[in-house]
C-alpha cells in the first residue's frame, strides 16, 4: 500500500491539535467512516484502542497501541484485524506565533489482496478527508481565529 504524508500550519497551538488528535473516543462524531472507538486498555505508557471502520454494507475494527512519545507526538501501531501492518505518526511543531505545523503520516496494508487493491485506489483522497475532518474539528472546537497567529 502507498504511504501519506503531509504537513499542513493551522493557527491553531500544538497543544491543541494535540489535545484533538489524542481524544480517541471522540473520532466517531467527526472521522469519516469511524463508527465506533473505544480505549480498551492503558498499560505501559501504551493506550490500546479499538476501532470500527465501516462504509455501507462494509464493517471492520481493529485494535491499535497509540503511544504519547516525550516530544508529545503520536505514534500508533497495529495489534490485530484486517491489516498485515500499520505505521502512523503524528507530530505537532508549535510556532512562536502560537501556530503550529503538524506532521502526519500513515503507511498500512491489508491482508486481502482484493481489498487491497481495491483500497489503493482511492487511498490518497481517503487519507487526505481525513485529515480534513480533523483540521475541521479544531475549527468546530475552538473556532476560527481572524488573522493567523492569533490564538483560537
Amino acid at each position: 500500500m502507498p504511504t501519506y504524508s503531509e504537513k499542513k500550519t493551522l493557527p491553531y497551538s500544538a497543544d491543541q491539535m494535540f489535545d484533538l488528535v489524542i481524544d480517541i473516543e471522540k473520532y466517531p462524531e467527526f472521522l469519516p467512516w469511524c463508527i465506533d472507538c473505544r480505549i480498551i486498555n492503558k498499560k505501559d505508557g501504551w493506550i490500546y484502542a479499538n476501532l470500527v471502520i465501516g462504509y455501507k454494507l462494509f464493517r471492520e475494527w481493529f485494535l491499535s497501541k497509540i503511544h504519547i512519545n516525550d516530544d508529545r507526538s503520536i505514534s500508533v501501531e497495529y495489534v490485530n484485524g484486517p491489516l498485515r501492518y500499520l505505521s502512523n505518526t503524528w507530530k505537532f511543531i508549535p510556532h512562536e506565533d502560537g501556530t503550529c505545523t503538524i506532521d502526519f503520516y500513515v503507511d498500512f496494508e491489508f491482508k486481502s489482496v482484493v481489498f487491497e487493491k481495491l483500497m489503493g485506489v482511492f487511498f490518497s483522497e481517503i487519507v487526505k478527508r481525513m485529515v480534513s475532518a480533523f483540521v475541521k474539528r479544531a475549527e468546530d472546537l475552538y473556532g476560527m481565529p481572524s488573522v493567523i497567529g492569533e490564538k483560537a
